[in-house]
């Protein structure tokens, strides 16, 4: 959900009547008697983006005269916070004491993602309240107000970050006027506190100025905290109570304390209160709140081992980074590779207008990596433009080779972490089509997270990246320090304690669940889950976890009573009765929001649309689907605040700016380009800088196979024409006691004459374990003796056979792994059903590996020990758009021609084009023998080569 939108207001008001100020606005504050006082906290200034202030002359003394323009009578901020659900109260009371009309402004900054509930404001003993509308019909009774020739205001704000409601009112002299603004937001916990920011801005020295923070958490209150945020000018002036559930926060200087010198009359009030607190967690790891027909289920278990991560980083270089800001990145770049711990993997990925790579595939974080990495990262010198949909692609296929490879440790969490300045001015720079690019290609069990630096960062779209893939965002200013901001964003995000955490309420009566699983959790966080029940039919509320810890399996049980939180809420007047309604509405409507960003289809967003804005109306609370109407009671005075639509930056007729525009979003190595129309010279080693090295070899459809030779870092392709049902013997083994085949079948018909065939069906056979593995386009199944284990491929599944370990991912692929040093991964392509010609089919991926015998045969398996080949007399080949050239191998001279072949690993669809020295004649020349000498009869039998 996107913070609050800047509301401007104008109203301009007649009248000449006075009016008394209410005292009633706001409750007073009192205190607890059995509360312990702490001793006042201590500040540090962390400078925000300042606002506007007046400055007051022929002011002195204690006693406010009213020889001033604006006198502020009074500045009281009140916030209850009742298990984590803050509801917030800002009042301002003025008087116009000039013989002249003045302009009042109420300037109040939202934290981000909070909700405004309610405004009221009295003008010269006219008051205007507030309602919720729809956003059309607010803007109907606004127009409705204009056209009768009646006072209305109207803002639609463009600020991204949506973080301030500001009323301008001009009043009369001797008027006095009161604003009251009404919020609540959820207190998220990072880094093992929860944090309430309360923003100060007065504006003037005020007569009273209180502000009163109340904390009640029946969990247990940890500690409580108030850090210095005014450069020791309040030293002493808060005043910090704690119980063992309750606390509380006085803040009240005087008009001598608010004034930045002695003799100034400018006020010192200008920036953050900051209060932080945590909760008891000793006892257990959740606490399940049950009240009033809704429940809130808060998780945040501790002192478990973290689990091991792969980590990519991606760092924006681009010219805009000069300076500070690159420095201050690679300072703290520095510190966050000394943290990784020894089981974890990562690599870094930096670019401008190129993509460049530390390593071209993930490492274990030893000492001697960390190290080469930093000098790496030391040599960076910005410059250019900002690529980030290159940037991206190329950390996620790094991500999905180690994955699909098996390289990756089963129980480990996969990180991405973005960190850029600006917006894309390089390749494909439309934001929406970089947000489709990403999901398309990253896989289910990889996070996304984003920091934004500056102000020119489009942090919406940052912050739609990151939720849309299991991550979240973070923005820092270009006044902020950017190596702590960056350590801190890190340190929340870097030590996954649990995996695949799964919430269920198994009653029925429990309905409306607002999330009931999540993907990891990290240290020094929280789960927070809301639903609601039927309290006339079930007086406790029951929840079961489970999940994936580093080294076990959690199964949780936790059980809450109604009674016992109403019998302590009922005692304390200051607790809110309906904070479990709150909490989950703010919680729903937030999801329901992101759900709406990303839903598939115009009718799926319709239905979410009707439901946000449903639950808007009754709560009465600001959406981007909302307006606040604010009307006297006769209606004669009439205003609109409005907020802008959501995702207004990436939306059709936007407009994009890039100083280059590739023909194709994806780049070449991740997604097909058109058939190029200029001949590519086969120079491996530059080859290998504009494509990701395919350490594999591979087969696929018609089959083609593509020979990865990693000496000579050259692609060597051929063709097998064959008939439908005949097996190929792929790798023989007999020695390490492995074989792999593949048997064909044919397209539904010929095309131009020719039956295009494929792989249907591969055995896989592990003769020490006895074990064999049968993958068709249907099944998956596994035979061992008697034993006989069947798996669709609508599964998702681990299954661990002595040595062998068969992972499936749903519809995607098959990884055999044996003793984690060699694997195999089966790729599944399904066709439509209706598709006149083409079949579903398998294609298979094995990486180079050294733990095959010397003896190692098949079409496949002789390219284990790596033939030496010599390319060269390049030249123009009989088609003037392809390049042909003399390839010496196995003591033939062949003549190869340079082409392209598919990689279905990174888009399934359509593959990735990657240019190889293609082999005519089904590879005559290039394997031994003919590959007729390669059939063998049944789907495991043993090549037998002379």
């Amino acid at each position: 959900m996107k913070g609050l939108t800047c509301f401007l207001i104008w109203l301009f008001l007649l009248e000449t009547q006075a009016f008394e100020i209410p005292i009633n606005g706001l409750p007073e504050f009192a205190e607890y008697g059995d509360l312990v006082e702490l001793a006042p906290g201590k500040f540090q200034f962390v400078p925000e983006k300042r606002r506007y202030q007046r400055s007051l002359s022929g002011e002195s003394g204690e006693v406010m005269e009213n020889v001033d323009q604006v006198t502020l009578y009074s500045y009281k901020v009140q916030s209850t916070i009742t298990s984590r659900m803050a509801n917030t109260i800002i009042q301002s009371k003025l008087v116009n004491n000039s013989p002249q009309p003045q302009n009042v402004v109420f300037d109040v900054q939202i934290p981000k993602g909070a909700f405004i509930s309610n405004f009221t404001m009295t003008v010269d003993g006219t008051t205007f309240t507030s309602s919720i509308k729809e956003k059309t019909v607010g803007r109907a009774l606004y127009s409705q107000a204009r056209a009768k020739g009646k006072t209305a205001g109207l803002v639609r704000s463009r600020a991204v970050d949506m973080e301030n409601f500001k009323m301008e009112v001009n009043v009369l002299p001797g008027v006095k006027v009161q604003f009251e603004l009404h919020y609540q937001e959820v207190k998220w916990r990072k880094l093992g506190s929860y944090e309430h920011r309360l923003h100060l801005q007065p504006g003037r020295l005020a007569k009273h100025l209180e502000v009163d923070v109340w904390i009640i958490e029946p969990q247990g209150l940890k500690f409580l905290h108030v850090p210095d945020t005014f450069e020791g000018h309040f030293d002493g002036v808060p005043v910090l109570s704690k119980g063992h559930q309750k606390a509380h926060v006085s803040f009240k200087p005087t008009v001598a304390q608010q004034r930045k010198c002695s003799n100034c009359s400018e006020t010192a009030v200008d920036g953050e209160l900051v209060v932080m607190y945590d909760v008891n967690r000793e006892e257990k790891a959740g606490e399940l709140e049950v009240f009033n027909g809704y429940f809130v289920h808060f998780f945040a278990p501790e002192n478990l081992d973290p689990i091991p991560k792969n980590i990519l980083f991606v760092i924006d270089v681009s010219g805009s980074m000069w300076g500070i800001k690159m420095k201050q990145t690679v300072e703290a770049m520095k510190t966050i590779l000394d943290d990784l711990r020894a089981e974890d993997q990562f690599s870094v990925v930096d670019f401008n207008h190129n993509v460049r790579t530390w390593r071209n595939d993930l490492v274990s974080a030893t000492k001697a990596q960390v190290a080469d990495a930093k000098r790496y990262i030391e040599k960076i010198q910005p410059n250019g433009g900002t690529n980030i949909n290159e940037a991206l692609l190329r950390a996620i296929f790094i991500l999905n080779e180690a994955n699909n490879l098996g390289l990756l440790d089963p129980n480990s969490v996969s990180l991405i972490i973005l960190v850029s300045d600006g917006d894309p001015t390089v390749g494909e720079v439309k934001l929406s089509k970089i947000q489709k690019n990403v999901k398309q290609n990253i896989q289910d069990n990889v996070s996304l997270f984003s920091l934004g630096i500056g102000f020119d960062v489009d942090y919406d779209f940052l912050k739609r990246l990151s939720n849309e893939n299991r991550g979240i965002a973070q923005r820092i200013y270009g006044n902020q320090d950017t190596s702590s901001q960056l350590k801190k964003f890190y340190n929340q995000v870097s030590t996954p304690l649990l995996r695949n955490v799964q919430f269920n309420y198994p009653h029925t009566s429990v309905t409306d669940v607002t999330q009931n699983s999540f993907h990891n959790y990290f240290g020094g966080s929280e789960i927070v889950v809301a639903g609601k029940f039927d309290p006339d039919k079930l007086e406790q509320v029951q929840s079961i976890i489970t999940a994936t810890s580093a080294n076990t399996e959690l199964v949780l049980e936790t059980l809450a009573q109604m009674d016992d939180l109403e019998d302590f809420l009922s005692k304390d007047k200051h607790a809110d009765p309906d904070f479990t309604k709150k909490l989950w509405a703010y919680l729903t409507i937030n999801q329901l929001l992101v759900e709406r960003s990303l839903a598939p289809t115009a009718a799926a967003k319709r239905k979410i649309t009707k439901t946000i804005l449903q639950m808007s109306l009754e709560h009465h609370i600001v959406t981007p689907l909302t307006a606040m109407v604010i009307e006297n009671e006769a209606g004669d005075e009439r205003m609109l605040a409005d907020s802008p639509p959501q995702d207004h930056s990436c939306c059709s007729g936007a407009l994009y700016y890039g100083s280059k525009v590739a023909p194709g979003s994806i780049p070449s190595w991740a997604k097909p380009s058109p058939t190029p129309v200029t001949a590519m010279l086969a120079v491996g080693g530059q080859l290998l800088e504009s494509t990701p090295p395919p350490h594999v070899i591979r087969v696929e459809n018609d089959p083609h196979f593509i020979i990865y030779l990693p000496k000579s870092q050259k692609n060597i392709c051929f063709n097998i024409d064959s008939e439908p049902g005949k097996i190929l013997n792929l790798v023989s083994d007999p020695e390490s006691g492995i074989l792999v085949n593949g048997q064909l079948i044919g397209a539904k018909k010929p095309q131009n004459g020719k039956l295009r065939t494929y792989f249907g069906k591969l055995g896989f056979y592990f003769q020490n374990e006895d074990l064999k593995i049968e993958i068709s386009t249907e099944t998956i199944t596994l035979s061992r003796g008697s034993h006989t284990s069947i798996l669709s491929w609508s599964d998702t599944a681990h299954i661990i056979n002595q040595r062998v370990l068969v992972s499936v991912k749903k519809e995607k692929t098959v990884t055999v792994t044996q003793d984690k040093e060699m694997s195999f991964s089966v790729l599944l392509h399904r066709v439509w059903k209706k598709h006149p010609v083409n079949v579903d089919f398998l294609g298979i991926y094995i990486p180079p590996t050294h733990k095959f015998s010397p003896n190692v045969h098949g079409l496949l398996g002789q390219f284990m020990h790596e033939p030496k080949i010599h390319i060269f007399n390049e030249r123009p080949g009989k088609d003037p758009e392809k390049t042909e050239a003399s390839m010496q191998v196995k003591g033939q001279k062949l003549t190869v021609t340079r082409g392209f072949q598919k990689d279905y690993r990174t888009d399934i669809v359509f593959g990735t084009d990657v240019p190889c020295w293609f082999v005519h004649n089904s590879g005559k020349g290039f394997i031994d023998g003919h590959y007729k000498d390669y059939f063998v009869p049944h789907l495991y039998s043993i090549l037998k080569w002379p």
